[in-house]
């Protein structure tokens, strides 16, 4: 925050509140956060510091859920593995920062899913073309030797 910013709300008002201990609550009168906002924020950037990041998803150990576990865990919990439920950000609110690494950490472990598939999907046309090609001799061998 900008020094401007910070003396503009030092002072006492109905609308905003210093406690002793450096805590600023605008519409809060007893915040316990550095920063403690009830209504809208309104940024033109928000930087989250973070410890970690979601590449661990393309390190050689890293364990990636077979779909149909997750699909069995979405039936079970109504949710996707390590995504907080609705009743729970309900409750407790979510990390931005924590949220936005977890939601990557998923499009990267469906990308990983897509590249499978993408494998599986031309190995399985190569066995097709193989096998078309092997039942066009056949019925060319049938053929020759009916005539």
């Amino acid at each position: 925050m900008s020094r401007a910013f910070l003396l503009i709300f030092r002072r006492q008002t109905k609308h905003s509140h210093e406690t002793p201990n450096g805590n600023l609550g605008i519409g809060k009168s007893n915040p316990t956060d550095k920063l403690e906002v009830n209504g809208q924020i309104h940024a033109k950037s928000v930087k989250v510091d973070l410890q970690e990041w979601a590449d661990i998803v393309f390190e050689e150990d890293y364990d990636l859920l077979r779909l149909r576990e997750i699909e069995t865990y979405i039936k079970s919990h109504g949710h996707l593995p390590e995504i907080p439920s609705a009743e729970t950000v309900i409750a407790e609110g979510i990390n931005l920062g924590d949220m936005n690494r977890l939601l990557l950490q998923k499009v990267e472990e469906l990308t990983l899913h897509l590249i499978a598939k993408d494998k599986e999907i031309i190995s399985l046309q190569e066995r097709i073309i193989a096998i078309d090609n092997r039942l066009q001799r056949l019925e060319s061998s049938i053929t020759n030797s009916n005539e």
